[in-house]
C-alpha cells in the first residue's frame, strides 16, 4: 500500500502513532453536537438553521465549518416537493379584492392574518387541516381538523384564533377564493368582528405564499415521512407539530432564526413601549 501511495513505511508508522490534533478533536466533538441538533430538528435543518441553533446554545462556530461537518456526515435538509392546491373557487359567492398585495411583513401582531386549507392522507381517508397565521410572527394562531372540507372547518380555525388573540377591529384577513371562505357564514363572522377581508387573485398561489410555505414545510417535515393509520393518529401528530415544534422550536429564517413564539416575546416589550 505504501508503494502504491508513494509514501515511506517509516512515514506511515509515524503518521499512525502521531496523536490526534486538537483541531481534529474539536471537529469530532462538534460533529456530534451538529448531528444531535440535526436529529432534534427531525432531520429537517440545513447548515444555516443548525448554525443558528449552535449560536443560540453559546457555541462560537462559523457557518462554513458547520456546513463542512454536515457534508462529511451526509446530513442535509429535506428538499421541498411541489405543493398541490386544494382551492375550489367555482362558486357564485362574492369575492373580496386583494388588499394584502403580498405585504407579508406587517409591523405589529394581530394586524394581518392569513389562512388556508390543506389535506393529509391516512389509511382511513383524507384529513383536512385549516390554519390561521399571524403574518407578523408566522405563528399559527388558529387551526382546525376535519374529515370534511366545508365552512365549519375554517370557521372553527377562525374561532380558535379570535378567542386566543382577541384582535382589534380593522384586522386584515387574507384567504383564497375558496367556497369555504366566500361562504355567507364565514363572511358574517368576519364582519361581526370588524375584520377586513382580502382574497388572492384567481389561480395565484403567490398571493398567499407564507401559508403555502407553512404547508410545504409541514408536508416535508412530517407528512411525507409518516404513514398515518388513522385520523386520530394524524390529528395528534399535527397538533404536536404545530403547537410544540413549529410555533415554539423551529427556527425561521424570515424571523432571524428564532421561533414564532420567541419572536413575539422579543417584540412584546417594544410594542408595549410604543
Amino acid at each position: 500500500m505504501c508503494q502504491q501511495l508513494g509514501v515511506s513505511r517509516s512515514g506511515y508508522y509515524a503518521w499512525k502513532e502521531r496523536p490526534e490534533s486538537e483541531r481534529h478533536k474539536a471537529d469530532r466533538a462538534l460533529a456530534e453536537v451538529v448531528t444531535a441538533v440535526h436529529q432534534e430538528s427531525r432531520g429537517t435543518y440545513g447548515s444555516p438553521r443548525v448554525h443558528a441553533e449552535l449560536r443560540a446554545r453559546g457555541q462560537r462556530v462559523s457557518r462554513k465549518r458547520v456546513a463542512r461537518l454536515m457534508n462529511n456526515q451526509g446530513l442535509v435538509a429535506r428538499k421541498r416537493r411541489r405543493f398541490v392546491r386544494t382551492t375550489d373557487s367555482r362558486n357564485n359567492q362574492p369575492v373580496a379584492p386583494n388588499i394584502l398585495e403580498r405585504d407579508f411583513s406587517p409591523g405589529q401582531p394581530n394586524s394581518t392574518w392569513a389562512t388556508d386549507i390543506t389535506y393529509v392522507g391516512t389509511r382511513q381517508g383524507w384529513l383536512y387541516l385549516a390554519v390561521v397565521m399571524d403574518l407578523f410572527s408566522r405563528k399559527v394562531v388558529g387551526w382546525s381538523m376535519s374529515e370534511n372540507i366545508d365552512r365549519h372547518l375554517v370557521l372553527n380555525a377562525l374561532d380558535m384564533a379570535l378567542k386566543g388573540r382577541q384582535p382589534p377591529q380593522g384586522l386584515l384577513h387574507h384567504s383564497d377564493r375558496g367556497r369555504q371562505y366566500a361562504s355567507t357564514d364565514y363572511q358574517q363572522a368576519l364582519a361581526a368582528r370588524g375584520i377586513q377581508c382580502s382574497m388572492s387573485r384567481k389561480g395565484n398561489c403567490w398571493d398567499n405564499a407564507v401559508v403555502e410555505s407553512f404547508f410545504s414545510s409541514l408536508k416535508l417535515e412530517l407528512v411525507y415521512n409518516t404513514d398515518f393509520a388513522t385520523h386520530e393518529q394524524a390529528r395528534l401528530a399535527l397538533f404536536e407539530y404545530i403547537e410544540v415544534f413549529y410555533n415554539r422550536q423551529r427556527r425561521h429564517s424570515s424571523l432571524g432564526y428564532v421561533s414564532p413564539v420567541d419572536f413575539e416575546l422579543a417584540a412584546l416589550p417594544e410594542k408595549l413601549a410604543a
